[in-house]
């Protein structure tokens, strides 16, 4: 059974970044935790537990002692409450979340109603909104709720780092029709759309594709949707455990793939899974 591994699998720039820089500072502080999960990673999250950083919900649960700032970013009143409870902070928040921050921020001061492409429940999605410090923001998964954005004399569109080219392109052309103003800055990270295209070549080629990392990452559920489009034999995995043999009756070429926020060893894991079932 012929295996294909994307090149691109698993941890982007400001996740690898995010995760150095919380186990170096598990290292250095004796009192440290993380404002939620530093990654959607399950795994990793666990491993830097076992290193002695919590997870904690609340800014308000934090009395003394370092905070990691979670690679999502956090929103603006969770800073400040940190800085006035005058906590060490670590930073892991990722380069690419701070430059939507920065020009939602900006957009804001300077007269625009700003669009914002993505999923609002998300902690990046509510981090960027905040950073309006109170300004209109709508909030639009898709063109279909641009539809609803009502016209204004300027727009400004960021989007969600992880969302698509395409869903963003979609989004700007509606929002031409609801204003003579529009003004986009395409916040989306190369490392989302490298690993979407790489992930539609491969489901094209393969029998079955296995999408490895967290549920609760919305760049690898996005990678899954993109392979089920695609190739319907595709399953969404967190770990090689929950890899049934059943699923490669038939199958001679496997596709594997993973999200941004997957760790290589759960990566290989997976690989010497399916390697297993071939022999």
């Amino acid at each position: 059974m012929k295996i294909i591994l994307a090149a691109s699998a698993g941890f982007c720039f400001g996740v690898k970044r995010a995760t150095n820089l919380a186990f170096e500072a598990a290292d250095e502080y004796p009192h440290i935790c993380s404002l939620g999960p530093i990654i959607h990673s399950p795994q990793v999250v666990k491993k830097l537990e076992e290193k002695g950083v919590k997870v904690i919900g609340k800014v308000e649960d934090i009395d003394h002692g370092a905070v990691i700032i979670r690679s999502h970013g956090i929103t603006a009143e969770e800073l400040d409450m940190i800085h006035q409870r005058d906590l060490r902070i670590v930073d892991a928040t990722c380069p690419f979340v701070k430059k939507a921050q920065d020009y939602a921020t900006m957009l804001c001061n300077e007269g625009y109603s700003v669009v914002l492409v993505g999923e609002k429940d998300h902690p990046e999605v509510q981090g960027i909104i905040s950073y309006t410090r109170g300004g209109e923001v709508f909030v639009v998964a898709d063109c279909k709720e641009a539809e609803r954005v009502p016209n204004r004399p300027k727009l400004g569109l960021v989007a969600q780092t992880t969302q698509s080219f395409k869903n963003l392109q979609q989004v700007a052309e509606t929002c031409l029709e609801k204003s003579k103003e529009v003004r986009i800055f395409n916040t989306i990270c190369d490392a989302t759309s490298v690993r979407q295209n790489e992930a539609r070549k491969i489901a094209r080629e393969a029998d079955l594709m296995l999408v490895v990392g967290g549920f609760n990452s919305a760049n690898t559920t996005r990678l899954a949707q993109i392979c089920q489009d695609i190739q319907p034999r595709t399953f969404h995995v967190e770990t090689a455990e929950k890899i049934q043999d059943s699923w490669f009756d038939g199958v001679e070429c496997v596709g594997i793939t993973a999200g941004a926020s997957t760790p290589r060893w759960i990566i290989d894991q997976v690989v010497e899974r399916v390697a297993g079932v071939s022999k």
